[in-house]
């Protein structure tokens, strides 16, 4: 097999360059990872690590508590030579019971949604794996794609101008009652991204409500624990957690106004499919030659 060969085989397949359980401590500033304060949110978590970030996937809410990136210059640089193809998947290093389906999305109303963005990740490889749904939650579409999308681009930014940032991106599950998809996978009501800034000190949290007329919010790492149950820089120093830094306004880099789009078709979810069993009948025929 040619080496071009092998490396398209490579990104068909999204192979993950780790097992469930390892840990990844250059994506956490300090090291530390981010630690549940909530112990309601700590049952049945499995840590997993991909290429440029790592994520910690509630198999109770079969979608991630946390993704977490070092974004630098050289990579934010690099991932925008980088075209997007869509490529979402079951994450296989999960027990099938604990992760979510590519079918608990058809005609659910809900965007699949990247914590650690495409847009952010350095390598073809990369990006291929930020869509294994280990990475993904319900996302409001219209948030997804316009407010959401601005506020990735914003912290894109951040990293080029300051050159290098450490980001952590997740979902808030709050209420009485949480709505999920097919009553499988959790909807979280809020998201949220936080920023550290270790070399200048700052840090702070942007936060928008899982909907479509939602606004952004920003709030302190104290305040973003109190609200999500998660402590997501321990290592930062006390005074850097109590204060909120001063965050770009997102919607100066928005697409354009909000609009809405149709559900997922029948067809969508069926080509969907057959490219999920092609990357496992060609992972399988690897498996077996090597």
């Amino acid at each position: 097999m040619s080496l071009r060969a092998g490396a398209v085989l490579a990104f068909l397949l999204v192979g993950g360059p780790g097992w469930a359980g390892e840990t990844c401590p250059a994506f956490f500033a300090g090291g530390a990872a981010p630690v549940l304060r909530n112990p309601k949110l700590a049952a049945r978590t499995v840590p997993l690590c991909f290429d440029a970030f790592a994520v910690l996937h509630s198999g109770t809410a079969r979608a991630p508590l946390y993704a977490a990136e070092r974004l630098t210059r050289a990579g934010v640089e690099a991932a925008r030579r980088v075209d997007r193809v869509d490529s979402f998947h079951e994450e296989e290093r999960l027990a099938p019971e604990a992760r979510a389906e590519l079918s608990d999305y058809v005609r659910s109303g809900y965007d699949r949604g990247h914590m650690a963005p495409a847009g952010d990740m350095p390598t073809d490889r990369a990006q291929a794996q930020s869509f294994s749904l280990a990475n993904i939650v319900p996302q409001d579409r219209t948030l997804n794609r316009f407010l959401w999308s601005s506020i990735e681009e914003s912290v894109r930014r951040m990293a080029l101008r300051r050159g290098e940032i450490f980001v952590v991106t997740g979902p808030i599950f709050s209420g009485g009652s949480v709505e999920a998809l097919k009553g499988r996978v959790l909807v979280p009501g809020e998201i949220y991204k936080a920023v550290y800034d270790p070399a200048r000190g700052e840090a702070g949290a942007y936060v928008a409500a899982n909907r479509d007329d939602a606004e952004w919010r920003a709030l302190s790492l104290d305040e973003l624990r109190e609200r999500s149950g998660i402590e997501v820089f321990p290592s930062a120093p006390p005074a850097v957690k109590a204060r909120a830094m001063a965050l770009p306004e997102p919607h100066a880099f928005s697409r354009g106004g909000p609009e809405r789009r149709p559900a997922e078709s029948w067809l969508d979810w069926l080509l969907a499919e057959l490219g999920r069993a092609l990357r496992k009948a060609l992972r399988d025929i690897l498996r077996s030659i090597f």
